[in-house]
């Protein structure tokens, strides 16, 4: 599919050639950083050298002294507290981090994840009647319960006290806890409002900290779970996100702890310095796959692990799940294409929703964003999972998918999400109904433009422009994630040549006028080899990245899309 290649505007040349004089950098690195709003030596100096002292005040946030004092009453009374967090990496990060700092020194401390597939997200009646069987007086819910209301009361009604910690956007009203930890309350002041689930549990353990005049390392022993939460749950990598995620990073890549190591041991980026793409691709799915294919209870054991022996034998397990859902990944995956591949009629379409009775529920989230980046349009797998049809959608850069769900929710049980993705579920007999109704929908709304992947380019620049210098500086860009993204340059009338490798992949050479060669990989880019192996021009847009291959370093542009 070809691309829609979006240029961002160039900044004012005044402001532009102002920063680089005062910081001493190219006009280019000026360029990308006011695209990030930084636009003064301070700023620039705050983003280049992030500190933990530049962490906010964890009391900013709003009910966190009532959350603190409550759980120094129940340690005081010695009470049973019940830490209950998501089954996916945030919740399943949350509650390690939570449980892992007060176990310390309170016994009476249990964890409680809900079954995926029995009891589905939130806060659940079940866990409720758990808490209530075995004497737990308080609850503290980990990156869910800011819209469970009715549980909350219910739990009332059985005198458990709730402290919700979430990060998620509240409705017209909040559960009536004891404390509701949200960022994004409109009664909060907290000033960062983008925090994982997890890094609303970090911010309880450095209140609590403060509070009683402990040792603020005894929080950042967890910044390693604090950042693969941040990276697992696409959350935006700014202000203090990048702060956390940044000193997290360290942790991960000198000093992890014993669950992150064994996973660590597992993947194949052994040597290497992690990054928030290797989290991304090799950590959180592990991690993930817990929750999909049997209990997400197995990641949290295997994350509260005091030694890497007994890690190693939970990551044994969780490995094999995540074996065990890529094959359900890849069988799925490979189904869903054939339909499509033959049904010329579906191919016409501008969205896809399939159905199939036997797909496990677990993974057709994952399909459904595999079968978005094959023919980008708006996506919806569909399978029967308790007596019901359960589906999962994603869509496409500014189409949005639940209002597009909320015009068809006549033939809908539920369905909840936001822009980008969403679940549902629905009566077998409605699904041949919703399938038309949502491509009418999709069609009579969706701008031609949306159906196009688009790249967004940073700015252009010359090949001669990379040198050591420029590099050294873009490095410290990182950590790399979403509203942080890898500057994607352009160069135009390069010249190359190259040579497929695996199915679908380029290995390319490139100069550009007097600089020097420059290795490339391009992902999914073969069809190109012909052209660029002809000795004509093309335009490339690229990231630079360093290739760490056998122990050798060297700069590598790793191509996004190519034009003739």
């Amino acid at each position: 599919m070809q691309k829609r290649w979006v240029v961002k505007p160039k900044n004012d040349v005044k402001k532009t050639n102002k920063l680089r004089d005062e910081l001493g950098i190219s006009s280019v690195i000026a360029e990308l950083l006011l695209h990030r709003s930084i636009d003064t030596f301070e700023q620039a100096k705050l983003f280049f050298r992030p500190s933990l002292d530049m962490l906010h005040d964890p009391f900013l946030m709003q009910d966190m002294e009532k959350a603190i004092s409550r759980i120094e009453k129940a340690i005081g009374n010695k009470e049973k507290i019940l830490i209950y967090g998501d089954y996916d990496v945030d919740g399943t990060t949350a509650v390690s981090v939570v449980y892992s700092f007060f176990r310390d020194f309170h016994s009476g401390l249990e964890f409680y994840i809900p079954d995926r597939y029995l009891e589905g997200y939130g806060i659940s009646t079940k866990g409720i009647d758990y808490a209530a069987e075995h004497g737990f007086t308080l609850i503290i819910a980990l990156d869910c319960g800011i819209k469970a209301i009715e549980k909350v009361s219910y739990a009332k009604s059985k005198n458990i006290d709730f402290i919700i910690g979430d990060h998620h956007l509240p409705g017209p009203n909040i559960p009536d806890a004891v404390a509701v930890l949200d960022p994004k309350r409109s009664d909060c002041p907290y000033p960062y409002k983008e925090l994982s689930g997890c890094g609303i549990g970090f911010k309880l353990i450095q209140a609590f900290i403060q509070k009683n005049g402990m040792d603020i390392q005894l929080a950042y022993q967890y910044l390693d779970l604090v950042a693969v939460s941040i990276a697992s749950d696409i959350v935006p990598i700014t202000g203090e996100n990048r702060i956390l995620t940044h000193f997290g990073l360290k942790k991960l890549n000198t000093n992890p702890n014993c669950g992150l190591q064994a996973l660590i041991n597992l993947s194949s980026n052994k040597t290497g310095q992690f990054s928030v793409n290797d989290i991304v691709f090799q950590i959180g799915p592990r991690i993930n796959a817990a929750g999909r294919i049997e209990h997400a209870k197995d990641a949290v054991k295997l994350l509260i692990s005091k030694s890497l022996q007994e890690a190693k034998d939970f990551s044994t397990t969780v490995d094999d799940q995540n074996n065990l859902r890529k094959d359900f990944d890849l069988r799925i995956t490979e189904e869903a294409l054939d339909i499509i591949n033959n049904d010329v009629l579906l191919q016409q379409r501008k969205s896809t929703v399939l159905f199939k009775e036997d797909w496990h529920k677990g993974v057709i989230g994952i399909v459904a964003s595999r079968l978005t980046e094959k023919y980008y349009r708006p996506t919806i797998i569909l399978t029967q999972t308790n007596g019901h049809i359960a589906g999962s959608a994603r869509s496409v850069l500014g189409f949005d998918l639940y209002e597009a769900l909320s015009e068809c929710s006549d033939l809908l049980e539920q369905y909840g999400g936001h822009k980008y993705a969403a679940g549902l579920t629905m009566r077998l007999e409605n699904v041949p109904a919703f399938q038309e109704k949502f491509e009418l929908v999709v069609s009579n709304s969706i701008k031609p433009e949306m159906l196009q992947q688009e790249v967004l380019i940073d700015t252009e620049i010359q090949l001669q422009d990379i040198d050591a210098k420029f590099h050294r500086i873009l490095k410290q860009f990182e950590p790399f994630g979403p509203q942080n993204e890898a500057p994607i340059l352009l160069t135009r009338q390069v010249h190359g040549t190259g040579y497929i490798v695996g199915a679908n992949h380029l290995k390319i050479t490139v100069i550009h006028g007097q600089s020097r060669s420059f290795e490339c990989i391009g992902f999914g880019l073969a069809s190109a080899i012909d052209h660029i192996n002809s000795g004509r021009p093309f335009d490339i847009c690229y990231t630079i990245e360093e290739n760490n291959w056998r122990g050798k370093k060297n700069l590598q542009l790793n191509i996004k899309a190519i034009r003739y």
